[in-house]
């Protein structure tokens, strides 16, 4: 007999493993398999051997949490550790409003549970009904007037579903019907029977802890098609519900993140006085305190796989940052990343502290009453004596300059190839390789992208930069310190290593940058401010404002008084001072450290097509080849420069001096510097010898400090 593969799940090579079990058998030597009736029988056998194979091994799959595709049993998997995913979250908006009550007799309105608001988005699209899951009541002040205050409204319809129990069901679990419920805003009523006017308000409950025989609870779990159980007590923990109790259930079924962004609400709520009367006018126009956020989809098969095992491994305790980081998506599901790290990993180290940075699905930064939340939360599973700090998020932007040669006689235009590459670099810039803590930019796959976006492109020369984004207080002193994370290059010893945006300090009219000039070691240097004679002639005009660490990727600067900046963010009339800093990293693989978010800025990444005249055939033989530096410093500054002296480079406008102040700023890794400068008037340079400037500058000059 032949030896049988019995790892084969291709049909053909089932089919194949049949006839060699048929030919080793006497019976049936020198017969012809493939013209005779046998063939379909054979076929038949394959068949069913095939799709048993595929059922088997689907099953198999199917029972690990790392290999399943099914959402029912990814979340069964994980409900077996433990692991409750997270459910659709209705997005939620502050509003207040009054009611002029002063023709009823009411001495309270109550604004009953369901439906108050709708609304629409900004394009004129879908429209959003708000509800509210509880009843609300206030008093009517002695004006007649009724104020409702800082209204949480919840995105989505308000739906009330009821059971009778009854003996035939003993296990005392109830379905939900409807997907997209928002299981935070699931409401049970339970009532001795259904004329009954007594209603007892079930909680839920995710453990048994502090459960007895008495504890009107329920659990809810989830089900296929993304529906939920209602499950309550069996009488020894929990509550029971016995025949003919009967169960009010009201949820909300919500459209998750299409509701965000949303602050043009239109009443449309039920008010009740305490008289039994209804109240349908003197209702105020809505005067929205927040506009709608927090809506998010239900929690992904990928994000259960991810959280899951780590939620069990912590059980639910915040011990190291590892559990940190699985904890928070639990508390706040608008988490898309999460990096938490101690204090004694900085220099110098923060003792009995957890540091987190958060990235939400939707905006930059938290909200002071989110990190509360947060923190609120999270000593619920921590350890007596450590303190959770919320930072704001960091982000540490990834810049590229590409020059990529192309066959011309395999590309319809230039143009054309180069816009398939931005296409890529724009999907590659959205991927989970970058958006998120602990990144990476590889810059083997970047190259990657780029030569494999189409099939004319022959190779590419691409230089890669780091950049943060420094946000001053202007018009105050204060000490700064910007942390990249990466280790520095030095590509110029003579300096101007770093470049920066545009700024303007006090005491001096013209525009000035940062530079910096490396000490003897080639480990640290010295940081100092310059301002342009010519694009390519810089003038410095004071040393020694601050400190440059090469090896850890830090700039530290003294006591400054900014009173300007070339660029600013924001929307008009809340624009935001800025000042960028870029340089070369010493990997070209950059790695978001600790708190800094990786995220690579494809609105300053260049592509410059050249044509490959050597793959073409114009030029075999290479003569006449363009050849692209792989270590240029470029540009002095970053965007325009601005020369001294000019109408863009000088500010016209008087300031005064500043007094003494106090500074604070976090740097990335988590360092807190805070300065009380004793200076009340500027300082005043000498003269100091300038470096000297990249190939192709001007000489420095001198200038008057300030």
């Amino acid at each position: 007999m032949p030896l049988v593969n019995f790892s084969n799940v291709d049909f053909d090579q089932i089919k194949e493993s049949i006839k060699d079990y048929l030919r080793a058998n006497s019976n049936f030597t020198d017969y012809d398999f493939e013209g005779s009736n046998l063939s379909a029988i054979i076929d038949t056998l394959a068949y069913n051997t095939y799709i048993s194979s595929y059922n088997a091994n689907m099953i198999t799959n199917e029972v690990f949490i790392d290999s399943a595709t099914l959402r029912e049993n990814v979340v069964s998997l994980a409900r077996n550790i433990g692991y409750v995913p997270r459910s659709r979250k209705a997005a939620v908006a502050d509003v207040s409003f009054s009611v002029d009550a002063s023709n009823t007799t009411a001495v309270t309105l109550t604004l009953k549970a369901g439906v108050v608001m709708t609304t629409s988005n900004q394009f004129g699209g879908n429209s959003y009904t708000f509800t509210i899951p509880e009843d609300i009541t206030v008093p009517v002040t002695s004006t007649g007037v009724a104020f409702f205050t800082n209204i949480k409204v919840y995105e989505g319809t308000f739906i009330t579903q009821t059971f009778t129990a009854s003996s035939r069901n003993p296990n005392q679990r109830y379905i939900l019907p409807n997907a997209g419920i928002d299981a935070d805003l699931i409401r049970v009523i339970v009532k001795d029977n259904e004329a009954s006017s007594v209603k007892d308000k079930y909680s839920r409950f995710s453990s048994l802890f502090g459960v007895d025989s008495s504890t009107m609870l329920f659990f809810l779990q989830e089900i296929e098609n993304e529906r939920y159980e209602v499950m309550f007590g069996d009488g020894v923990f929990g509550k029971k519900i016995e025949e003919p109790n009967f169960v009010e259930v009201s949820y909300v079924v919500s459209n998750g993140a299409d509701a965000n962004g949303l602050s043009n609400f239109s009443y449309s709520g039920r008010l009740v006085g305490n008289d039994g009367q209804s109240v349908t006018s003197g209702v105020s126009l809505v005067f929205t305190n927040s506009p709608s956020s927090g809506g998010s989809a239900i929690e992904s098969i990928e994000s259960i796989k991810k959280y899951a095992p780590q939620i069990y491994a912590s059980q639910n305790r915040a011990v190291t940052a590892a559990d940190f980081e699985a904890l928070v998506p639990r508390i706040y599901a608008e988490a898309e990343s999460v990096s938490a790290y101690g204090g004694e990993e900085l220099t110098p180290p923060a003792y009995g502290k957890v540091f987190i940075s958060v990235k939400p699905y939707n905006g930059v930064f938290l909200s002071r009453a989110v990190k509360e939340n947060i923190n609120r939360e999270l000593r619920k599973y921590s350890c007596a004596g450590i303190i959770t700090e919320i930072l704001d998020l960091k982000y540490l932007f990834v810049e590229t300059e590409s020059t990529v040669y192309y066959d011309t006689s395999r590309a319809a235009s230039p143009e054309g190839v180069k816009n398939v590459v931005l296409d890529n670099l724009a999907k590659y810039s959205d991927s989970t390789q970058l958006n998120r803590f602990g990144a990476r930019f590889k810059y083997s796959k970047f190259l990657g992208v780029i030569d494999n976006s189409e099939s004319s492109i022959t190779s590419n020369i691409t230089t890669v930069f780091m950049r943060r984004d420094m946000e001053p207080s202007l018009n105050t002193f204060g000490e700064y310190e910007i942390c990249f994370g990466n280790q520095f290059h030095i590509k110029n010893t003579n300096g101007y290593n770093i470049k920066s945006s545009g700024f303007f300090v006090s005491g001096i009219s013209d525009c000035v940058y940062f530079g910096d000039i490396p000490n003897a070691d080639m480990k640290t240097g010295t940081v100092f401010l310059f301002k342009l004679a010519a694009p390519t002639q810089p003038i410095v005009v004071k040393r020694g404002i601050g400190i440059i660490d090469y090896i850890h990727g830090e700039i530290k600067l003294n006591p400054i008084n900014i009173i300007s900046t070339k660029l600013t963010r924001g929307v008009p009339g809340a624009e935001v001072p800025l000042i960028q800093i870029s340089t070369s990293p010493f990997s070209n693989d950059v790695i978001g450290l600790q708190d800094l978010y990786l995220q690579l800025d494809t609105s300053n990444c260049t592509v410059t097509m050249v044509p490959d005249e050597i793959s073409s055939g114009t030029n075999t033989s290479g003569s006449s080849y363009k050849v692209t530096s792989s270590y240029a410093n470029g540009s002095l500054v970053r965007g325009t420069p601005h020369i001294a002296g000019t109408s863009e480079g000088t500010l016209n406008v008087s300031t005064s001096t500043p007094t003494s102040s106090v500074t604070t700023t976090v740097g990335s890794s988590g360092n807190t510097t805070t300065t009380t400068p004793t200076m009340t008037t500027p300082s005043t340079s000498t003269t100091p010898s300038a470096p000297s400037a990249p190939s192709g500058g001007g000489g420095g000059g001198y200038g008057s400090g300030y």
